[in-house]
């Protein structure tokens, strides 16, 4: 009986890979391979950074202080994020409160927007996904991702939502092919008209390949305006600097009520999380406790990581490395799409990309697959290759996420690697079309 319960993200019967070590953009397995990481989101500075075990050494040696003491390392965290990432936005922003994850700080924004506006609803655009827990669970729109149960006869068993949820229309372009969408677009006045009684608008740049552009955000900004709506941008996979600037949402006019940040924030040493409220939200709070507290938000090791890694984000120039990289990316990715008959679809921004295969819709898909996935079958061929392609378990759906850090050899390898292991979901596209 196996006493770890383990969730994975290449679905199937196949046995596990076991992880023993890493550095820089690679992986080392116990089979003794040395494996080359295009999956990692949450590592921007890839393994095992040099300036990150420095600063867990050091943090290593702060006392366990909790989110209700002042901390220095906690005020200077909050102080360099304001001052490296929203320089030329301060006028917007106003304040930063540290949390555990991508998913907890979602669920601070939401329900922060509950209290603030008075409503208890929330939206979100179709096939997002904001977390697993409280109101980010809920806004998680994507059904095989609900914190409940599939199962191998193909029912779905979710976890019951706390709030209604309204769903908004996504864009349907891509860089390569367009998207199948479950709505129909909606204009402004017709979001605005939905949004009639929500507290909360959040909205993401990547989830379910979905990287919408300056336009779009600013149309559900306004939007969420005329309802009298907050608007969040979940910047948990985008924000320092995998999009190409610290912030996705910086690509359009409007600024958020709040920001999410998370994964990337440490550089891949700690849990991370922040939300980031607009100078206006901080002076609606004029008088009030938020009253929200946790023993491990703001803890000095994530903290300690958080500083190593905007300062590493600036001194090595990142954000302009990887603006620089992404015409590289667009490039290839859609050349390879063009050579395989397999690929409905490419999108992305800076080093995150999403390629859909052809194949039954992802609404269709649970988590329990009888069989393996087709996108877990080009994974495994890239794994055979030495190099790893993430999949959300999804039988169609690949992502690309290196390093901010990985070399333009080894970026080269990865398209390389995935170009020959698309084979297998050419050979399954003309099996399946026959």
């Amino acid at each position: 009986m196996k006493r770890l319960l383990m969730t994975g993200l290449n679905a199937g019967d196949e046995a596990p890979v076991a992880v023993i070590g890493g550095d820089g953009s690679y992986f080392h397995l116990d089979d003794g391979r040395k494996v080359l990481d295009g999956s990692n989101s949450g590592g921007a500075l890839g393994h095992r950074h040099p300036d990150i075990v420095a600063a867990i050494r050091r943090a290593a040696e702060y006392p366990a202080c909790s989110e209700g003491w002042f901390w220095k390392e906690r005020e200077a965290a909050a102080e360099a994020l304001i001052g490296l990432a929203f320089a030329g936005e301060h006028d917007w922003v106003g304040a930063v409160r540290f949390g555990l994850s991508g998913s907890e700080v979602n669920d601070l924004a939401l329900s922060l927007a509950q209290a603030v506006t008075g409503r208890s609803a929330i939206a979100t655009r179709e096939r997002a996904y904001h977390g697993l827990t409280g109101l980010a669970r809920d806004a998680t729109v994507q059904p095989h991702w609900h914190g409940g149960l599939s199962h191998r006869d193909g029912r779905v068993s979710p976890c019951s939502a706390s709030a209604p949820v309204r769903v908004l229309s996504a864009p349907l372009t891509s860089a390569y092919g367009e998207r199948v969408p479950l709505l129909a677009q909606q204009g402004e006045d017709e979001m605005a008209a939905l949004l009639g009684d929500v507290s909360g608008v959040i909205v993401d740049y990547s989830q379910g390949g979905i990287y919408h552009d300056g336009a779009y955000q600013d149309q559900v900004a306004r939007a969420a305006r005329r309802a009298g709506a907050l608007w969040i941008a979940d910047e948990v996979v985008t924000g320092a600097g995998r999009a190409g600037r610290w912030f996705a949402f910086q690509g359009g006019e409007s600024r958020p009520d709040m920001v999410t940040m998370g994964k990337s924030l440490a550089g891949g040493g700690a849990p991370i999380g922040a939300v980031i409220l607009s100078r206006t939200m901080v002076e609606r709070l004029d008088g009030a406790a938020w009253q929200a507290y946790s023993t491990f938000r703001g803890h000095p090791l994530a903290m300690a990581c958080v500083l190593a890694t905007l300062e590493v984000i600036r001194r090595d120039g990142l954000l302009e490395r990887v603006a620089a990289l992404e015409p590289m990316m667009r490039g290839n990715l859609v050349a390879i799409a063009e050579a395989h008959p397999s690929v409905a679809r490419v999108d992305g921004r800076g080093l995150h990309w999403t390629i859909e295969l052809h194949g039954p819709h992802w609404r269709d898909w649970t988590a329990a697959s009888a069989g393996t996935p087709v996108a877990s079958l080009v994974a495994a061929a890239a794994l055979a290759e030495d190099v790893v392609i993430g999949t959300s378990g999804e039988e169609t759906s690949l992502f690309l996420a290196p390093s901010l850090l990985m070399s333009e050899a080894d970026l080269g390898r990865l398209l390389d690697t995935l170009d020959r292991a698309l084979a297998v979901a050419d050979r399954h596209h003309a099996h399946r079309a026959a």
